[in-house]
């Protein structure tokens, strides 16, 4: 294979290498003049050499009718034969080509470096694989129009035959993966009135983005980048002149729209053992105010935790909550052991209609905030230690007994409201023990879905720019299903959830077998 030209070369050399200059050579150009017919080779000798064409600008105004293959051909005869001109130290008269060879000549003479740097090697490795990704692009809409033409290049159309190629139109810059590739898509003309146009499938029209470079920007949009910074990314990928506008990320969203609308319907087939269930408030321009997102997260018969449900309400509402677990019953859902959340939810009237069986545990981090509003700063410390004491007991009996100290010392020091609010549904605060202990960790507060949507809240905070509450939703969604693969399961594996789900009975947190398990053993 013949290599290119050396630089130098361009200063002197005619419009033969100025084509060359602004297009790189073809190093295959050898390759398809064997596809020319002979006739066509004739003729570009002829026109390279004919005798009444002056030199200089004479060769320019004839080499400007020559099409692209043509002065490539051209190019490769000259540049051969001005390098054994150079070799050989014939004389000639042209003093471009003089001119030519010896910036041929100083070239040949300079030494080649041991190592070049990394910068020039990085870029030709991705100017080659520029280059490559071209070729096959276009060798790839080639054949598409071959397909379509039923007919190759260069071989006649019969009369009864319609349509012929009609050049390229205007280059384009498209991205395959992270690659800005200009590329020129073919035309056609001369079809009749009543056939289907030509449209490349492997380069739609108006279509700038490959699959895999729309689901960059719309990872980056998840990870927080906003929609006005797009349009210096997009630069950045795909070149200078490249523009992208925050509708097109817009319309990439609606992807998101028709996968939440999927989601919201799909049946559960599973067994749940237990469901979390909150209000998140995103803080993102969500109207009106007091609306917010209704989560439910559920723990599998496998131990990992699964988003069930998210939809718009209003979280003190019991309808909103009771048309949620509505929707969940309808696509599968049975009755949970136990479900935890806030007090202050609405979901404890709809579980009551919804779920009748199952039972309720509230969360003790709202506990313990309600109580430290009820009481002085300076006594926040001693609050928040002699609670957790309360809630972290190994059994119910000892809870209960440090329940009792921590009223007695509220009391003592004048805090009646936080007592109050300490004794205030004390069943629903300690549901926890009749549940496997490697659970208690899960179950005795809404953690679950405060660390799930803890990230959420970070992403949102980042760009508080939405308008609308569905965009929200759709962007949280998206978020939490990325993150809900990295969900810690519940402690003690599949064992511990086949003794649950099968009916097993736990106090304080430990398994007891039932009477006929007993007299088997």
């Amino acid at each position: 294979m013949h290599s290119a030209p050396p630089s130098g070369a361009f200063d002197g050399l005619t419009q033969v290498f100025e084509v060359l200059l602004v297009q790189p050579l073809d190093h295959h150009a050898h390759e398809r003049s064997d596809d020319l017919s002979e006739s066509y080779r004739r003729d570009v000798c002829k026109r390279r050499r004919a005798p009444d064409a002056p030199t200089g600008m004479g060769k320019r105004r004839t080499l400007q009718q020559m099409s692209r293959p043509q002065k490539e051909l051209a190019a490769m005869e000259t540049y051969h034969a001005l390098t054994q001109i150079a070799r050989s130290g014939q004389p000639t008269a042209d003093k471009a080509d003089q001119h030519a060879i010896a910036a041929i000549e100083a070239k040949a003479a300079e030494p080649e470096p041991d190592e070049p740097p990394a910068a020039i090697v990085n870029q030709t490795l991705e100017e080659l694989a520029r280059e490559g990704a071209r070729r096959m692009l276009e060798r790839a809409l080639a054949v598409e129009v071959d397909e379509f033409l039923g007919r190759p290049r260069y071989e006649r159309r019969l009369l009864a035959e319609h349509g012929y190629r009609n050049g390229y139109g205007r280059p384009r810059a498209v991205a395959i993966g992270t690659w800005p590739v200009e590329v020129r898509a073919p035309r056609i003309r001369d079809l009749p009135e009543d056939a289907e146009p030509f449209h490349s499938s492997i380069l739609p029209r108006r279509r700038m983005l490959s699959a895999e470079t729309q689901r960059l920007f719309a990872r980056l949009y998840l990870e927080g980048l906003s929609s006005g910074d797009f349009e210096a990314a997009f630069r950045e990928l795909l070149g200078e002149y490249a523009t992208l506008s925050s509708s097109t990320i817009l319309r990439l969203k609606e992807e998101w729209a028709s996968e939440y609308a999927a989601w919201r319907v799909r049946p559960l087939t599973a067994r749940y053992a237990y469901i979390w269930s909150d209000g998140i408030y995103l803080g993102a321009g969500l109207e009106p105010e007091n609306s917010c997102l209704l989560v439910v997260v559920g723990a599998r018969e496998d131990g990992h935790k699964e988003l069930l449900a998210m939809e718009l309400g209003y979280r003190e509402n019991t309808e909103s909550w009771a048309g949620v677990l509505r929707g969940l019953r309808a696509r599968g859902l049975g009755a949970p052991l136990l479900a935890c959340g806030d007090g202050a939810l609405g979901l404890w009237a709809a579980l009551d209609e919804v779920f009748p069986t199952t039972r309720h545990q509230r969360c003790w981090n709202h506990r313990v905030l309600n109580a430290l509003d009820k009481v002085p700063k300076r006594l926040w410390p001693d609050i928040r230690r002699r609670l957790r004491e309360v809630w972290s007991a190994e059994s119910r009996a000892e809870c209960e007994l440090r329940r009792d100290g921590l009223l007695r010392w509220l009391e003592a020091h004048g805090q009646l409201a936080a007592a109050d609010t300490v004794r205030r549904d004390w069943e629903s605060f300690v549901t926890f023990y009749d549940f496997p202990a490697e659970h208690w960790i899960h179950l005795r507060t809404s953690n679950p879905i405060e660390s799930v949507f803890a990230g959420v809240r970070l992403r949102t905070d980042v760009a508080k720019r939405m308008r609308r509450r569905e965009n929200a939703l759709y962007l949280v969604f998206k978020i939490a299903q990325r993150l809900e693969h990295s969900w810690r399961p519940l402690n003690g594996g599949l064992t511990v959830m086949t003794l649950l789900l099968g009916g097993a009975r736990f106090v304080d947190g430990v398994y007891v077998p039932q009477p006929a398990e007993v007299s088997a053993a």
